[in-house]
């Protein structure tokens, strides 16, 4: 089965936990996509009613649009009942790196509001420790961003500038992206603390207790993995 595939199987599984009148958090990225498709044809057959999304990017926004989702903000709703979203890696503990379609400010704010984090993803995902395959996407705002990328390196990281095309990737709050690779992390928590506290970065892409399910598809089929 292709990746495609497995990435489907997982969004419409979990799309099946929203329920008449919730508020929706709608992920970014190409699984979280068939969450919000699944939950679109469940309001246009009637199954679902009275459901409000918060879009976590520009990308998703246009997408719910487009599918005939009605949108709400935070100001309006600041509680969302369950958040669905992807993930760049995810731990045994469902820490998660987030952050490779660059809307990670966005999605961390909207899961921090949810009273339901649920992560769907493929089972490729799945690693032992955060940073054995992904880098850390790292926020940061454009002026003296080259400091940030010195910090970075002193705590141990290979930090990459993301690009589009010529020009630095801008993300939807206009700002640049630095890519930090740490390589596998012992201590996610405790890296987390340290981004937090240098001025000039404005999000970091570690997600640290906060998703409560992780919807996994693989060749075996979906599992639902919940926390403890």
């Amino acid at each position: 089965m292709n990746t495609d595939a497995l990435k489907q199987q997982a969004g419409e599984y979990a799309a099946d936990f929203v329920k008449s009148g919730m508020i929706v958090g709608l992920g970014s990225g190409s699984t979280a996509i068939f969450a919000t498709r699944r939950i679109a044809r469940s309001l246009q057959s009637g199954e679902l009613v009275n459901i409000r999304g918060v879009p976590t990017s520009l990308a998703t926004e246009a997408a719910a649009n487009e599918l005939g989702i009605p949108l709400t903000t935070l100001a309006r709703h600041p509680r969302v009942d369950i958040t669905i979203d992807g993930a760049d890696e995810v731990d045994p503990d469902f820490n998660l790196i987030k952050g490779g379609g660059g809307a990670h400010l966005r999605e961390k704010i909207v899961a921090q509001a949810s009273e339901r984090l649920v992560i769907v993803a493929d089972d490729s995902k799945l690693v032992e420790q955060l940073g054995a395959t992904w880098a850390i996407p790292v926020e940061v705002i454009p002026f003296g961003w080259e400091s940030q990328a010195a910090y970075l390196e002193s705590l141990g990281a290979a930090p990459t500038l993301r690009m589009d095309g010529d020009a630095p990737f801008t993300t939807d709050g206009g700002n640049r992206i630095l890519d930090a690779d740490f390589g596998s992390i012992a201590d996610p928590a405790a890296l987390a603390r340290q981004l937090e506290s240098r001025a000039g970065i404005v999000e970091h892409g570690l997600f640290i207790g906060m998703a409560r399910d992780v919807v996994v598809a693989g060749a075996g089929g979906v599992r639902h993995l919940r926390q403890g």
